[in-house]
């Protein structure tokens, strides 16, 4: 019994261990890949349960507020209810400039022989300006650029077009120089078998000959039979096999039907 008791139950090296991490196979649910959204805070609450109000603590503000009128404005000491108090200030500034006298257009500021482009009728008159830079980058097509379609050959889109004719090689088959060694002989065809259209004769094999035991022939021996293992005329008892050892995470096999 001490000496049983010894053996270990183990083959190989494998001994059992705890797993490192977690795995999927031993949880009956999807595992620690999928997490559940949590109970607490705002953001990614559960949406199926109940959500307490919630209250955020807000920024300090700077000390300066310029929206309402506080200690940040200085008002002058002179300044009372009724208005400024105090003596009389003046205030120092340049000399101005002495105003020009007015000098009106006398008669010969005017030319009314210009104005008959305003009252009466006038031939056109132009203006030579000097070139434009832009005008020059500008690349517009001349004549040369267009072409008119062409109204000779079949490809006329304008005109109607006169039925053309093409000119193609002289065909080596059927010719006058043509080839007829070329040409497949009696011999390139195939007999039919006469047994596809007429009747089927029957056929015979030929296999080697056959000769009748002799003394000469060889024998099994006794050693050449297992009657132990004859299991026709007998009850057969249980046999079991060594199978090899499976892992208890593997998923089953499953067949849809």
């Amino acid at each position: 019994m001490r000496a049983m008791s010894s053996v270990e139950p183990w083959v190989g090296t494998w001994r059992p261990h705890k797993p490192k991490g977690p795995i999927a196979a031993l949880y009956g649910s999807p595992g620690p890949k999928y997490a559940l959204p949590g109970l607490t805070g705002v953001s990614k609450h559960d949406p199926t349960k109940y959500k307490a109000p919630t209250f955020s603590f807000g920024a300090r503000h700077s000390s300066k507020i310029e929206s309402s009128p506080g200690p940040s404005y200085l008002i002058p000491s002179n300044i009372t209810k009724v208005g400024r108090d105090g003596a009389p200030a003046f205030s120092l500034h340049s000399r101005p400039k002495e105003p020009k006298f007015f000098q009106p257009p006398g008669p010969g500021k005017y030319s009314p022989e210009l104005a008959g482009k305003s009252i009466f009728r006038s031939a056109p008159a132009h203006s030579l300006s000097g070139r434009n830079k832009e005008v020059s980058k500008m690349k517009t097509p001349g004549p040369a650029s267009y072409s008119l379609p062409p109204v000779l050959g079949h490809t006329t889109v304008a005109t109607s077009a006169a039925p053309t004719y093409s000119f193609c090689g002289r065909s080596k088959n059927g010719s006058f120089h043509e080839d007829l060694k070329k040409t497949p002989g009696p011999a390139a065809y195939k007999a039919v078998d006469p047994g596809i259209y007429r009747e089927k004769p029957p056929q015979f094999s030929m296999t080697g000959r056959n000769f009748p035991p002799s003394e000469t022939t060889k024998k099994p021996g006794p050693g050449a039979h297992y009657p132990e293992m004859v299991t026709a005329t007998r009850a057969k008892p249980p046999s079991f096999s060594f199978g090899l050892r499976h892992s208890e995470f593997i998923a089953p096999l499953i067949i849809q039907d």
